[in-house]
């Protein structure tokens, strides 16, 4: 009797058991990370009764828990994928909604400013064009302004969400660390039995962790899990978790980096591109691809329109007969240290100007100099040469650097055009007068027989080398005051010998109209190298009875109606300026306008978003598939638990009636004995 007794003790208890389980596994089906969980029994050991092995009921032999470990890695990568492309999308959603807006982009506030340039063109004496130029320069220089302080304001909050994230992740960091020696301590003292409960609450800590940074987690024998970042940089080893922080060292663009403090406090920097994956992954991502990217190429126009504009309005006079001044502001270009070179703008080679910051090292076992571009990591060493000031520099990537004060293996920073939109300004010198519109030097044909002999200037290069009493000659306040100087003609077989003032040479010396009207340009270059071009059209009279034909060059005075710089300053709306492509060294060409760099800007943010549109899309696909995938095995189906009850139930009801019979038995067994 005791022996069917304890069967059905055994079948009572494993259906509790069943009950327990199932009970439990209802109860979590929507606790996050839970798996569901199962039980393994088997036949006791039979005894040998009258030569037969008669079977002794059943036992629990381990409460299990469906996991999949394929399955586990394929859900944490695909939503390691998600979160990163979310948060990237987050942002550079932000910055395309806001250089794309019609209200606060750049493009209307350039057509705007060129087409008062052009009225100031139609009517050089008009203040009120002149005053509304100078408006509309303001307008624009407020949109540069708000676009980078709105770009600035974003990048602020990615510094917030990084620093919030290296928290979150720190929390989690320790969790699995406390987490890990529960688990030790349990099953040690469970007998070796798996903490199930406490395996998913450990495994859901790792997930959230991942979806975060990248993780790779190892576990171990005495049952923990060693959780590593990066290139294997251990977060979580057994009952100990490092922390990721701010570090007090900036990298190459002066952001602090990111370090993991360990045992001691000591801090180790960890090089960004290591930190890949996750939302912080997402957020370093966007700060370095997307967001210094456009505020490097932003600030890229910025300089390039106040550096061209600037160049050509010092080649003209305004109204008070003086020559142009700088008519935008601009910072200085950064240097970080600042002793380390002095870093301008080359005018010269202003479409070679990137949107990049560099690094610049000295190599004293060669003797060059090493300019690597910090966001592709591509290094020219540019030679040596005489700079247009005389002193020795560097003349690349459209950027005179001088003044080196480099040792052996120091390194400087400089960011040409980071800062430049934000910093773009109208000089405080230019009000409506102080527009230089005209050219300041006159030329004309003096001719007693009005013959069809003409002359055109070229546009001016240069005014290097003016001074006093030289044409064209600039006194103290900036006037121009040089005398008028005639060219007089001889002529000798239909060849003209064009004979310049004293101290003065001009090249070509001879025009012939047959092959040189309109076409052949020349060259008067004064005592102080400052030069004039200028083109010959029909044929000049020279007869020393009328009179002979003579070129007179003298400064513009009285030429307020004269719009040639004027003409030079609209057209830098349609000129090419930017994004020069060809051989090095000068004669690279440019390729876009500014309007047409804005547009490339626009469509390279829009591309980017769309492309994290779309990987968050896809990755949002997939995370749900392998989720799918996962809850097959490891889900709660409340359906399939609720027939368990009904199964286990009845199996209890079996083995309850098994001891009832056995006990019937029994109470025969003493009737009879009485």
């Amino acid at each position: 009797m005791s022996s069917l007794l304890n069967i059905g003790l055994t079948g009572l208890n494993a259906s509790q058991a069943y009950l327990n389980t199932t009970s439990h596994n209802i109860a979590n089906a929507a606790t996050p990370g839970f798996h569901r969980q199962g039980l393994t029994q088997e036949a006791r050991t039979p005894t040998l009764s009258a030569g037969l092995l008669f079977g002794q009921g059943t036992s629990i032999t381990s409460v299990t828990r469906s996991y999949s470990q394929l399955l586990e890695n394929q859900v944490m990568s695909a939503d390691n994928r998600r979160a990163e492309f979310a948060v990237y999308n987050q942002f550079i959603s932000q910055v395309d909604n806001l250089l794309a807006d019609p209200d606060v982009g750049l493009t209307p506030g350039m057509n705007n400013f060129f087409a008062a340039m052009q009225s100031v063109s139609a009517n050089p004496t008009n203040i009120a064009a002149r005053q509304a130029l100078i408006s509309s320069a303001e307008s624009l220089v407020a949109r540069f302004q708000s676009i980078d302080a709105r770009i600035t304001e974003v990048g602020q909050g990615v510094e917030e969400e990084i620093t919030a994230n290296l928290g979150t992740i720190n929390s989690y960091a320790a969790a699995i660390a406390e987490l890990n020696q529960r688990i030790i301590v349990s099953q040690a003292a469970g007998g070796g039995a798996a903490a199930n409960d406490l395996l998913d609450q450990r495994q859901q800590a790792i997930f959230e962790l991942n979806t975060l940074v990248k993780v790779t987690a190892l576990p171990q024998r005495d049952g923990s899990m060693s959780v590593f970042i990066g290139s294997g940089q251990a977060l979580v080893m057994g009952n100990r978790a490092k922390e990721m922080v701010r570090t007090e060292e900036v990298d190459e663009d002066g952001r602090q980096m990111i370090g993991m403090r360990g045992a001691g406090g000591v801090v180790t920097p960890l090089a960004e591109q290591l930190i890949t994956g996750g939302s912080l992954g997402g957020l370093l991502a966007f700060r370095r691809d997307g967001l210094e990217a456009v505020q490097g190429n932003l600030g890229l126009i910025a300089t390039t329109l106040a550096t061209a504009f600037n160049s050509q309005h010092k080649l003209g006079m305004d109204l008070n007969g003086v020559l142009g001044k700088d008519f935008f502001n601009l910072a200085p270009v950064l240097v970080q240290p600042s002793a380390a070179a002095s870093v301008s703008i080359d005018a010269q080679r202003l479409g070679e100007l990137t949107g990049a910051s560099y690094s610049l090292q000295y190599d004293a076992v060669t003797n060059e100099y090493i300019l690597t571009d910090l966001a592709t990591g591509n290094s020219t060493r540019p030679a040596l040469e005489t700079l247009p000031d005389g002193s020795q520099g560097l003349r690349q990537d459209g950027l005179i650097i001088s003044g080196l004060g480099l040792a052996a293996g120091e390194r400087a920073f400089i960011y040409p055009t980071r800062s430049a939109a934000g910093s773009i300004g109208v000089s405080a010198d230019i009000d409506p007068r102080r527009v230089a519109a005209a050219n300041p030097v006159a030329a004309s044909v003096v001719s007693p027989t009005g013959s069809s002999f003409g002359i055109t200037l070229n546009p001016l290069g240069s005014t290097t080398g003016m001074s006093v009493a030289v044409p064209p000659a600039i006194t103290p306040t900036g006037e121009v005051n040089f005398g008028a100087s005639a060219i007089t003609l001889t002529e000798n077989a239909g060849v003209f010998t064009l004979a310049p003032p004293a101290g003065y040479s001009l090249a070509p010396a001879t025009y012939t109209p047959s092959t040189d009207s309109g076409r052949a340009e020349f060259t008067l270059t004064g005592p102080n190298n400052f030069s004039v071009t200028f083109k010959l059209s029909g044929v000049p009279v020279v007869d020393p009875v009328v009179g002979s034909d003579s070129i007179q060059l003298s400064p513009n005075a009285g030429g307020v109606a004269d719009n040639r710089n004027a003409v030079l300053l609209g057209a830098l709306q349609t000129e090419k300026l930017l994004y020069a492509a060809g051989p090095t060294g000068g004669s690279m060409q440019a390729t876009a306008t500014l309007n047409n760099a804005y547009a490339q800007l626009v469509s390279k943010v829009g591309n980017k978003t769309r492309e994290a549109q779309s990987g968050e899309r896809t990755q949002n696909s997939l995370f749900e598939q392998a989720r799918a995938a996962r809850d097959s095995v490891s889900g709660v189906n409340l359906d399939e638990e609720a027939a368990n009850l009904v199964r286990y139930q009845q199996t209890y009801q079996a083995a309850g009636r098994v001891m009832s019979v056995a006990q019937r038995l029994f109470d025969e067994l003493l009737s009879i004995a009485r």
